[in-house]
């Protein structure tokens, strides 16, 4: 009895010893590459997008259109519908070859820039090198050298030039070329006329920060707008740069960034200047760093301005009124939260006496009015829902456009669809019809928008619809993927989330040569957020994974409870708990094997950048049995040492222990998978110094790891940097998860 049941063990292992991968071959590894983008894209996929660009008096619109065989440069004549050559192709190749000294295609032409400028002319530019097209008489000259200056900015009645001298603010008459001094506390580090610079690297020690000027005039030419950019206090973060082949020293890097809860940031101050007087006035307003500063819209109405701020934490956000003639600041509308408020936006329709706004605080992002003399508020549109983004308002028909997901009923509630509705919420119309994801660009008279739509596994239609009705008028294209034999897209999965009844949404890959009798080591790319989220709703996303699927893996993303695009609810749960996204991603994988044979959930493996490198490193740590190899590139790994804005949106202000419990650094000890972690050495986005805390950490725990730094990449990862970083993240998947040797040598076309 006891031998029958070993046999019958021992038969039953069979199938999946049978289906292990032993080996790997040049064939996956070609099938893999000819997946990357740069293989794929305009060489065996074409029109994934179809981009427009309209002619600015609204006459028409030019767009490109590919096939195997050649690139057309179309346009369309509005309102008349007429397609036709934005050029004569033949014509200009034969011009562009002579100027350039190279024999140019004409169905291929290689132009990097085509800028329309009017019916006569355009600018384009190839091979490095720009000129004016007359489309008349295929003339070719030189483009107009540019003369704005951008340390100077002009007057809108062109009588005044602002600059910065001496870090102060200075104003000179165009009529008598008299120099008037407008401000005179400036000194160096509290500098007039001044904005911080998110990439303002300095070299050396005392080395100096990059110059800018920023000035903003109101229509009348009465007042200057700017701010003091105060860096007395701030603190700056370091890098060492050894890239550079003829210095054998490093060099010193160093830019102003604050980190959660810093006090020792830049501050800026907005300050209005008025140009006859030489009066400066400053709101009323708390002190802002430079993650929370003042936005100021002008008015129509002279002297008077809209602020727009949120303090730190982002748990409020208000708007208010500046009479710059009494200094009065009122506020006209204030929300508060007990989490975020995430992506405030806004919009202005003065002639109308009114302000619309985007807002969560129903549950959902829904659109909402405000009357600007009253302050009496309204709520345009309602239900459980997502608006996504206000596109156009139309004050002469009294019509708001905007994109919403989530509003038609069974339907993916990722998808985008395009809507309008009446200032008072009334005639709600839906403009995109279709089952699928629409990616919209409106004309810019309001008359027509060109619509992309399509699903992760639909393939794109571009279509030139009006705005009123949402009818077709004329269809410029669709995705040609005929060149891909035998490739299937992924598949759209939905699952449940861990409180057993809100479906989450994600998508699978399988290899081109998928065997249901095989199985297959299942590849998590994860992106948790919380800003964004990773489902692929777009066509052009159909390729993501693809690659990693060739070399035997199924491949997924999926999004958990905690990232955007949802209800407020849902989104709430990442609040403070960055680190718990995962959850519902284990529980994804886990409910994927029960239902699916060709699935092995005992070989887990996980990848992401930046805050998606902190998923991966962190999926090893908080769930040690589960995933069991990761690859974690750029990842912020400890949110104290990141930037300020990002983590006190999603981890609160100020730092509390959350920030502790849920760093991988202070979790090193539980590592118990194989964890290859990268950086680029002079990351200024996500600085590299956490990578560096969480190798020392994890050597501290006696945990083996891999470990990969990039001296001369910042962020992303570029040219040969980006091929190498690929190639050994494939391997490293190939070696420890799929469990076999893996090839260094293959071909990257």
């Amino acid at each position: 009895m006891k031998a029958s049941k070993f046999l019958l063990a021992f038969v039953l292992f069979i199938p999946q010893i049978l289906a292990s991968q032993d080996s790997i071959s040049l064939d996956d590894y070609s099938r893999a590459v000819g997946f990357l983008g740069e293989n794929l894209n305009n060489k065996k996929v074409f029109n994934l997008h179809i981009q427009p660009n309209w002619f600015p008096d609204s006459t028409g619109l030019w767009y490109v259109h590919q096939s195997p065989e050649k690139k057309r440069y179309h346009k369309i004549t509005l309102p008349a519908m007429l397609r036709s050559d934005l050029f004569d192709h033949q014509k200009l190749a034969a011009i562009l070859s002579d100027s350039l000294g190279s024999e140019l295609k004409a169905d291929m032409l290689p132009l990097t820039k085509v800028e329309y400028r009017n019916s006569k002319e355009l600018l384009i530019s190839a091979e490095k090198k720009t000129f004016v097209l007359n489309t008349d008489t295929y003339a070719l000259s030189a483009p107009p050298k540019k003369e704005k200056n951008e340390k100077e900015e002009v007057s809108p009645d062109k009588n005044w030039i602002a600059y910065q001298k001496d870090y102060n603010l200075y104003v000179k008459s165009e009529l008598n070329n008299k120099e008037k001094q407008l401000s005179s506390s400036g000194k160096k580090g509290y500098e007039y006329a001044s904005r911080y610079g998110w990439y303002d690297i300095m070299e050396g020690e005392n080395g100096e920060r990059p110059e800018h000027f920023d000035v903003s005039w109101s229509e009348d030419s009465e007042w200057i707008q700017t701010n003091i950019c105060d860096l007395r206090s701030a603190q700056k973060m370091y890098l060492l740069d050894w890239s550079v082949d003829s210095l054998y020293r490093p060099r010193l890097l160093s830019y102003y960034r604050g980190s959660p809860g810093d006090t020792t940031m830049i501050y800026m101050e907005p300050v209005f200047f008025n140009v006859h007087s030489g009066s400066e006035i400053k709101p009323d307003l708390p002190r802002s760093t430079h993650i929370n500063d003042v936005y100021v819209e002008w008015s129509s109405t002279p002297g008077k301005v809209y602020l727009s701020r949120s303090n730190r934490g982002y748990q409020d956000y208000s708007i208010y009124t500046f009479d710059l003639q009494t200094e009065r600041v009122e506020t006209l509308y204030s929300e508060s939260s007990s989490t975020n408020i995430d992506n405030f936006t806004h919009e202005l329709a003065e002639k109308s006496g009114l302000l619309f706004f985007l807002s969560e605080k129903s549950g959902w992002r829904q659109l909402y009015s405000l009357v600007l003399e009253t302050k009496i508020e309204t709520r345009i549109t309602h239900g459980d829902f997502y608006v996504n983004s206000i596109e156009r308002i139309d004050e002469e028909q009294q019509l708001i456009y905007f994109l919403a997901s989530g509003k038609e009923k069974d339907r993916n509630p990722y998808y985008q669809h395009l809507y309008s509705v009446s200032f008072n919420g009334g005639d709600l119309k839906l403009l995109s019809e279709e089952d699928c994801n629409h990616r919209i660009s409106i004309s810019p008279d309001g008359s027509y928008f060109i619509d992309n739509f399509s699903t992760v596994n639909v393939e794109t239609t571009t279509a030139l619809r009006e705005l009123e009705s949402g009818e077709i008028t004329l269809e410029l294209g669709h995705a040609d993927v005929s060149l891909l034999d035998g490739w299937t897209p992924p598949e759209i999965f939905t699952t449940l989330a861990r409180d057993g009844e809100t479906t989450l949404y994600g998508a699978l890959w399988k290899p081109s040569n998928f065997d249901p009798e095989k199985i297959y080591p299942i590849l998590e790319l994860s992106y948790t957020g919380p800003h964004t989220q990773l489902f692929p709703t777009v066509f052009s996303r159909a390729f993501l994974l693809q690659s990693y699927a060739e070399l035997g893996f199924v491949a997924i993303v999926v999004d958990g409870l905690g990232s955007s695009g949802r209800s407020k609810h849902f989104h709430n749960y990442s609040y403070k708990n960055l680190g718990g996204n995962l959850e519902d991603h284990v529980g994804a994988i886990r409910q994927l094997g029960e239902r699916y044979s060709w699935i092995d959930t005992s070989r887990i493996g996980i990848f992401g950048h930046s805050a998606g490198g902190y998923d991966a490193a962190h999926a090893l740590l908080a769930y040690p049995d589960f995933y069991k190899v990761a690859v974690a590139s750029s990842a912020d790994h400890d949110h104290r040492m990141e930037k300020a804005w990002w983590p006190e949106m999603y981890m609160g202000w100020p730092v509390d222990s959350a920030y502790h419990l849920q760093s991988n650094i202070t979790m090193a000890g539980k590592l118990k998978g194989k964890l290859l972690i990268t950086h680029g050495g002079i990351d200024e986005n996500v600085n590299p110094s956490a990578t560096f805390k969480l190798a020392e950490a994890l050597i501290k725990a006696d945990k083996q790891f891999d470990m990969l730094i990039l001296p001369s990449q910042r962020h992303g990862y570029q040219g040969a940097h980006q091929k190498y970083f690929t190639r050994l993240r494939w391997n490293y998947f190939v070696e420890h998860l799929l469990g076999v040797e893996p090839l260094w040598n293959f071909k990257w076309e």
